[in-house]
């Protein structure tokens, strides 16, 4: 049971640090030896998620205040009060605001091997309820160097422009990823970090990991490191990190499906697979759809069709017909452009044509009418390939389940 403690006395939490390391139990994940406001207060319980929260009662007034906090924005969230001396109207006040659990100096080890019997229980029948956002969205290419990594930075830039919530953007193409490159990120710190420290991190390690530029929170991959390995229950953390802290998140994730991609996109509410009208990407992406539909995951994929020109060899109504699923979206080519704002580091311009359809995509995400979004007349074409798209797509090799 992962527990925080926030007690500006000294002497009681260094007391209650001794007694509680030998309580099983209970993990003390984080520790404020001040009482913080209510922002840092709920910035720390969505990023250690901790089960019950040891509030000190040395300040009864700040320490009801933090209570309500909880209570209104953390429900579920167990409090046990700390205290030198259990005085009876401090203990009186904090039982009527809700507070079951009051222990105090010298912290009796049976005691507290009680109270935490008790707190687990409560655990169990009543979990905490905290919001966490289901818009995480992975970019799939359906082969190495058809611009996804292109796409799913302008589209989460796009989605940060609107302001509405904090806007992610991880890289985990591992064998490749090439964000920080384009976006001429200089931070150490980047995504392997982030998977070594999975299991606690917290703002504090965070804000060293992400990058902020154009409005967004961006994490790289770093250097090459062929030799590095990511697990799923890393995935889980990071991603359960995220879903705490974001409005949105887009994963730009490698083709070459790996355990760790795979584990992505069973988060993910929507894959969009990224194609080019050239022949191999098409045979590749239909490989991936029948794959996709083995693991139960083609009802989620949304096809995006890059560099588009109208002098295409294979037409996008021809492109349906070979992945037996409709195009949700065609961006553009637009060579120069694209080089412009690598050159740069930058997205590419909002106001040119591609950068409109991006703008496009990334408000269809949001569910923005045109009306609000003031959007161009694709937008509901976008819209109608979003709900048209069919529950299952016809496997290629092996059938239905």
């Amino acid at each position: 049971m992962r527990g925080a403690v926030i007690c500006p006395d000294p002497e009681v939490a260094a007391r209650f640090d001794e007694a509680v390391a030998e309580i099983p139990a209970i993990q003390i994940i984080r520790e404020l030896r001040r009482y913080p406001d209510a922002l840092e207060l709920m910035r720390m319980i969505r990023s250690s998620v901790p089960h019950v929260v040891f509030l000190s009662l040395d300040d009864l007034a700040r320490a009801l205040e933090l209570l309500e906090v909880l209570k209104s924005q953390a429900p579920g969230i167990q409090v046990a009060a700390l205290s030198r001396t259990l005085d009876p109207a401090a203990l009186l006040e904090a039982m009527r605001a809700g507070i079951r659990e009051c222990l105090a100096m010298p912290f009796d080890r049976g005691e507290l091997a009680e109270a935490a019997s008790r707190i687990s229980s409560a655990v169990r029948d009543l979990p905490a309820l905290l919001e966490v956002t289901e818009h995480v969205y992975a970019f799939l290419p359906s082969k190495q160097g058809v611009g996804t990594s292109t796409v799913a930075m302008n589209t989460a830039i796009a989605l940060g422009r609107r302001k509405m919530g904090e806007v992610l953007l991880l890289d985990m193409d591992l064998s490749s990823g090439i964000i920080g490159f384009m976006l001429k990120l200089s931070n150490a710190h980047c995504i392997v970090d982030a998977a070594e420290n999975a299991h606690s991190l917290d703002e504090s390690i965070w804000d060293q990991i992400v990058c902020k530029k154009a409005g967004i929170d961006i994490v790289h991959t770093g250097r090459l490191n062929p030799d590095f390995r990511i697990d799923a229950q890393q995935i889980r953390y990071i991603l359960d990190f995220a879903r705490r802290n974001y409005k949105t998140v887009c994963v730009d994730i490698s083709g070459n499906l790996e355990k760790y991609s795979i584990e992505v996109m069973h988060e993910a509410k929507t894959i969009f697979m990224v194609v080019t009208s050239e022949i191999p990407s098409l045979h590749l992406a239909r490989e991936k759809l029948g794959f996709l539909q083995r693991l139960d995951l083609a009802d989620r994929v949304k096809i995006l069709l890059n560099r588009h020109h109208k002098k295409s060899l294979v037409s996008p109504s021809q492109i349906e017909g070979l992945l037996g699923v409709p195009i949700a979206f065609t961006f553009q080519n637009d060579y120069q452009g694209v080089h412009a704002a690598l050159q740069d580091g930058r997205a590419v311009e909002p106001n040119s044509e591609l950068g409109k359809q991006f703008q496009i995509l990334a408000d269809s995400i949001l569910g923005l009418k045109e009306e609000d979004a003031g959007t161009a007349p694709q937008k509901k074409r976008v819209a109608e390939f979003f709900s048209i798209l069919p529950p299952r797509v016809p496997a290629t090799g092996g059938g239905r389940r």
